[in-house]
């Protein structure tokens, strides 16, 4: 073969033709000059000048996010054949992906109730898959960068740079960098030694650390952060208190009445609540540490570890350029989670996509939706799908795990929480809420259900059947409601 000829197809091989006729030509490199073969020599030394500058060998595709959705995009990749030499991971992390929910439940639990620690929770072990440990990457030939996130992007030359400096290239760029937990600005004690944030492993550990010489603990939150440290720090055998401003736990699910059933279950614990107040600011002591929460009313709340768990926002930046949802935040996508920018796509947390079972524009940060926004999007990008992306929400949470708990509790909600209510059950040993609009079955929430009962959750809340409401309040168990509900599926399927 002639020198050209060869020179000829190691460039091609290395100009992948992508999707919206994307490419990997490095920028400014001179055409090949075939009549030419000296002047195309000099020529390619420039480019390969320009190439080396690179530091990923893999260009083709490259994901920026180290979390759930990175971590199931990259075994999706895997399954069509398509990682190997190919796909790039870049990430703030110090670890391969994992799955998350793990660090506000099992991560918190005291050295003698079997606690989680990695590797036991990498990324796919949460819904059965492979565990993809660092080495799993390595033998898919995945190129991984860790500790180093993005901190620019020019799209016109889709180059990114990293924090340490280093130029990336991609011809498909995937980004997956979810949510930073909302913080208390430092002028009020933010970021006081003994005040936590939950987002990764690094966090999380230093929680333990705190916990291990706690005494008193405040959580700040009553949403699904709040409920999981503070049924963890019960565990440690901690006095603790939970402060939020809202009149019941997790408000923008939970109804007062199924609140007041887990707020019960709490205090049986020894959980302390304030509610319905505001904070002004978080005081130290002698020490520097935090030391006390001082409410609005002027009042104090003593602590020695404080836990903000008061929500979370997109991480956007650098990618404000590829566009913006402002309603509600994060990287506005389609329902193949493409862009506007080709060539671009936004998966997970940061991804505001079209919800199209209610036909609204939303964000849902939660791991179910992490895994399958990544899925959905890598099948897109390389197979002949073309199906919109067709979620139903979802959530759970799982508290009071560890060993030696009187009670373990899980609840599973799917659908949407929309008009009236129907609450069936005695919490203890189970219960059940169904949301009804328009006669139609919205959403339903069951604590402590059987697997076949949690089954059939989601074939409700998607089908959305008409059901007798009447006949839902006079159900004597949840088990009877849930068959009332059957009925009502069946019953449409026949018609």
């Amino acid at each position: 073969m002639s020198p050209v000829r060869r020179l000829t197809m190691a460039m091609m091989s290395n100009s992948f033709s992508l999707k919206h006729g994307l490419s990997l030509w490095c920028p400014q490199t001179p055409s090949l000059n075939r009549a030419n073969p000296s002047l195309t020599s000099i020529k390619f030394r420039s480019f390969q000048r320009c190439y080396a500058a690179f530091a990923n060998e893999n260009r083709e595709y490259v994901i920026v996010g180290g979390g759930n959705a990175a971590g199931y995009a990259a075994r999706t990749f895997v399954e069509h054949g398509m990682a190997d030499g190919r796909l790039s991971i870049v990430t703030k992390e110090a670890y391969a992906p994992y799955e998350r929910p793990a660090l506000t439940k099992a991560y918190l639990f005291p050295p003698d109730k079997k606690p989680a620690r990695l590797p036991g929770f990498h990324t796919c072990v949460g819904s059965g898959g492979e565990r993809q440990t660092p080495e799993w990457y390595k033998e898919k030939g995945i190129e991984m960068f860790y500790e180093d996130p993005v901190e620019n992007i020019d799209i016109e030359k889709q180059t990114l740079v990293t924090n340490s400096g280093k130029l990336l290239k991609y011809g498909t760029l995937i980004i997956a960098t979810g949510a930073a937990a909302s913080r208390f600005p430092e002028k009020i004690g933010g970021n006081l030694p003994g005040v936590h944030y939950i987002r990764d492993v690094a966090d999380a550990d230093s929680l333990v650390s705190s916990l291990e010489k706690a005494r008193k603990v405040v959580v700040v939150g009553g949403g699904y952060i709040g409920m999981e440290v503070a049924a963890a720090a019960v565990g440690w055998k901690l006095d603790t208190t939970i402060i939020f401003p809202e009149d019941h736990l997790l408000q923008r699910l939970f109804t007062p009445s199924l609140a007041r059933r887990y707020e019960e279950l709490y205090q049986k614990n020894g959980v302390k609540f304030l509610k319905c107040v505001s904070i002004k600011n978080l005081e130290a002591g002698s020490n520097g540490r935090v030391s006390a929460v001082k409410l609005g009313d002027g009042s104090t709340v003593e602590a020695d570890t404080v836990i903000i768990g008061i929500g979370a926002k997109p991480a956007v930046s650098p990618f404000e350029k590829v566009g913006l949802n402002a309603d509600v935040g994060g990287i506005q996508v389609d329902g193949q989670f493409r862009t506007s920018i080709p060539g671009i796509f936004a998966i997970g947390d940061v991804a505001a996509f079209p919800l199209k079972i209610y036909n609204r524009m939303t964000r849902v940060e939660h791991v179910d939706h992490a895994r399958r926004s990544a899925q959905h999007c890598v099948k897109a990008l390389l197979s002949a799908q073309t199906y919109t992306y067709d979620y139903l929400p979802y959530f759970y949470s799982r508290v009071f795990e560890y060993e030696g708990s009187p009670r373990k509790v899980w609840w599973q909600f799917y659908g949407d929480n929309v008009g009236d209510t129907v609450e069936i059950g005695n919490f203890d040993p189970k219960i059940a809420t169904f949301w009804i609009e328009d006669g139609r079955l919205k959403g339903v929430l069951v604590e402590s259900g059987s697997p076949e009962e949690f089954e059939l959750l989601p074939k409700l809340a998607r089908s959305q059947p008409l059901v007798d409401k009447a006949k839902l309040q006079n159900a004597s168990s949840v088990e009877e409601a849930l068959d009332i509900a059957r009925a009502s599926l069946q019953f449409e399927a026949a018609v």
